[in-house]
């Protein structure tokens, strides 16, 4: 696949694949415990991952709690959840994209051997780079860091007030295949520290998020969940993800920050 760069001071906050599959029934307490003995060596401690929907009707609003097993590293740094239409994993320490796919491979494996699901509706895979730099002056200074493609609306007004903060979404690609980017300027973190996951918590303050959601969704048929499908897709869908990273930022980034000896 080619040689790819691996940074110094990476600026990813958090990595997430996204392994949506055909809706199966909910895992039994035979299932889970089938899913502990086949991670346990990895992923040995279990921690319920629980999701929240809300709905509004006339008469008000009510919520709604589901708890999906989820198996994380001793550090919680890693981890692996399984939905009743997905195999999510998820790490706050990404070192390549190798070491990514294994940890693909183990879930998808675990799950297909404890209760095998039909089809995969979709691939994603999920990174949000908390683009931080020294003695940044103001706004307008992003330019130097991020590429002008992104950062031109700062300096778009000849007169008045210079821009402040920025938001925007755009995808690449199309319905099947592509990279959809979130970006624009925050204050604290994109990725709290004090999450379930833990992370190292740089100081907080202004950063430029590029948040990427690299994906593939099959056209036709269903595809079959098999490792070799995805193992295919997945390494396409990475390297998107990261050949549009590299569009994205500038020289002097790459060489202040990203290659920089701490």
């Amino acid at each position: 696949m080619g040689h790819r760069e691996i940074y110094t001071n990476p600026p990813l906050a958090l990595t997430v694949v996204e392994l949506r599959h055909t809706a199966s029934p909910a895992l039994s307490e035979a299932d889970k415990a089938g899913l502990k003995s086949l991670l346990a060596s990895t992923f040995p401690i279990y921690k319920p991952a629980q999701q929240v929907s809300i709905t509004v009707t006339n008469a008000g609003a009510s919520e709604q709690r589901v708890a999906f097993p989820r198996y994380m590293t001793r550090d919680l740094t890693e981890s692996i959840t399984f939905r009743d239409n997905a195999v999510v994993v998820e790490t706050t320490r990404y070192k390549r994209r190798s070491v990514l796919r294994e940890l693909l491979r183990q879930a998808v494996e675990a799950r297909q051997k404890v209760s095998p699901v039909d089809g995969v509706s979709r691939l994603g895979i999920r990174y949000v780079n908390e683009i931080r730099v020294p003695d940044l002056e103001g706004p307008t200074n992003w330019e130097r860091w991020i590429s002008g493609s992104l950062t031109s609306i700062a300096s778009s007004r000849a007169e008045g007030p210079a821009a402040q903060t920025w938001q925007g979404m755009v995808v690449f690609g199309t319905a099947s295949e592509g990279v959809a980017l979130r970006h624009g300027t925050f204050e604290g973190y994109a990725v709290e520290p004090a999450g379930d996951l833990r992370r190292p918590a740089p100081a907080p303050g202004p950063f430029y998020l590029l948040d990427l959601d690299s994906y593939w969704i099959p056209e036709g048929d269903v595809p079959r969940l098999d490792w070799d499908t995805i193992e295919e897709r997945f390494n396409t869908v990475g390297l998107s993800a990261y050949e549009l990273f590299q569009d994205l930022v500038t020289d002097h980034y790459r060489t202040e920050v990203l290659e920089r000896e701490q």
